[in-house]
């Protein structure tokens, strides 16, 4: 028997169902990721699997979780995910009443556990211990060194927050050592896929400010939401035209702008102010700076030949000014290759590449010369929704071909 089948052979299913369950009952809303954190420390160093497992503050009170296990003779691995999740007003909303209605319940349903924040992403964090447990309980060291990192602050929605003001610490050497690896796994949800490739984006905030006047006196006002009506339709053209002009990316399909919410009107009078945010999805090989800046031309043009001021604000920057940027590994990269022979040894079917549906933080490791890929259970169409859950079978796979994957990257030897 193998090293590596015998890691995947000693993930505890029971426990790590357990662990992922008593994750899920301890709330992490970002920026309330402390408890959980420290959760997830002692899980680590209280292990002997783990060599090292540290608490580094980001911001007071908002600490990033590094550990380290084996080191020296191997490949070297970075298993990444974030400690925060979104928040649960619309979950007891929906489940009121229910045998569901606390998010942080993490009930036992036909064979899936349900809550907050379930698969995104406390079922990756958990897949990660139990996984690197497992060598250990196999009475295995890996050869090279594998490295956890657990920050805050990856998710969006509250005020204040949602920045990556963890992974951004952390690659910046502000809380912890700063990332190394020759391989990254974020554990984000993957369906238990590889995603090789993701988008970009950017959140544009466009302000019109016109003159308010009285409904009887129209011609003393200028009319912002008359301008925000053109506007509109310049950012669907625009839209359309990328659809049409930007070459479509095999795994994430096409570019394209969605105007997500619009303001404007008043009492019986002549609209003073528009305003709408937008979102744009930026394939890999576009640059963010060239969007930004046809959204930024749009604008203004609309708002010259109208007569309004403009006011253009990209309000998520992430690892860009703008935004965040895109990413591809190579699918035949070798990490790529074995994690999935690791996904066919322990599931005994052909793993799936594909993009990932959203943007996460692994760009920031990119661009420490670190490439990888995301690989998680869950699904990611099921999560920020009162309908979060994870399926117990699907989590066990995933933890497997995780314990798997170290010891065939890295390599592993006798303790």
């Amino acid at each position: 028997m193998t090293a590596a089948t015998r890691a995947a052979e000693a993930v505890d299913g029971e426990a790590v169902v357990e662990l992922v369950r008593e994750a899920v009952r301890i709330p992490s809303v970002t920026p309330n990721e402390d408890h959980f954190a420290r959760w997830a420390w002692h899980q680590m160093a209280a292990s002997d699997a783990f060599d090292s497992a540290e608490l580094f503050e980001c911001e007071p009170g908002r600490p990033n979780v590094c550990g380290t296990a084996g080191g020296g003779a191997g490949r070297s691995l970075l298993l990444a995910g974030h400690l925060d999740t979104v928040a649960i007003e619309d979950w007891r909303q929906h489940w009121r009443g229910t045998d569901r209605e606390d998010p942080f319940g993490a009930q036992m349903i036909d064979g899936e556990i349900w809550g907050r924040g379930v698969a995104d992403q406390k079922a990756g964090i958990c897949a990660t211990i139990e996984a690197v447990r497992a060598l250990g309980r196999a009475g295995l060291r890996p050869a090279g060194r594998v490295s956890t990192l657990f920050v805050c602050d990856e998710e969006s929605g509250q005020p204040g927050s949602g920045v990556s003001a963890g992974m951004r610490a952390a690659v910046e050497g502000r809380a912890g050592p700063r990332p190394d690896a020759d391989f990254a796994i974020y554990t984000e949800p993957t369906t238990s896929a590889i995603y090789t490739a993701q988008m970009g984006f950017l959140i544009a905030d466009i302000t019109y400010t016109g003159v308010s006047a009285y409904f009887g006196r129209p011609e003393l006002g200028v009319d912002a939401l008359r301008a925000g009506h053109v506007l509109l339709a310049r950012l669907w053209e625009h839209s359309d035209d990328l659809r049409a002009s930007v070459l479509a990316h095999e795994l994430l399909g096409e570019a394209f702008l969605l105007v997500t919410s619009v303001t404007s009107g008043g009492n019986i009078a002549v609209p003073g102010r528009f305003k709408l945010s937008l979102i744009r999805k930026i394939l890999p090989g576009e640059s963010l700076d060239a969007a930004a800046g046809s959204i930024w031309t749009i604008a203004e043009d609309v708002a010259a030949q109208n007569d309004v001021e403009c006011a253009v604000e990209f309000s998520a920057p992430r690892d860009h000014r703008f935004g965040g940027t895109p990413d591809e590994v190579a699918a035949d990269h070798p990490g790529v290759a074995a994690l999935a022979q690791s996904i066919e040894s322990v599931t005994g079917e052909p793993a799936r590449v594909e993009g990932a549906p959203y943007w996460s933080e692994k760009p920031f490791l990119r661009d420490l010369g670190i490439p990888g890929v995301y690989f998680a259970a869950g699904d990611i169409s099921d999560c920020h929704t009162p309908f979060e859950r994870l399926a117990v079978d699907e989590l066990v796979a995933a933890t497997r071909t995780l314990a798997h994957f170290i010891a065939q990257w890295c390599g592993a030897h006798d303790l």
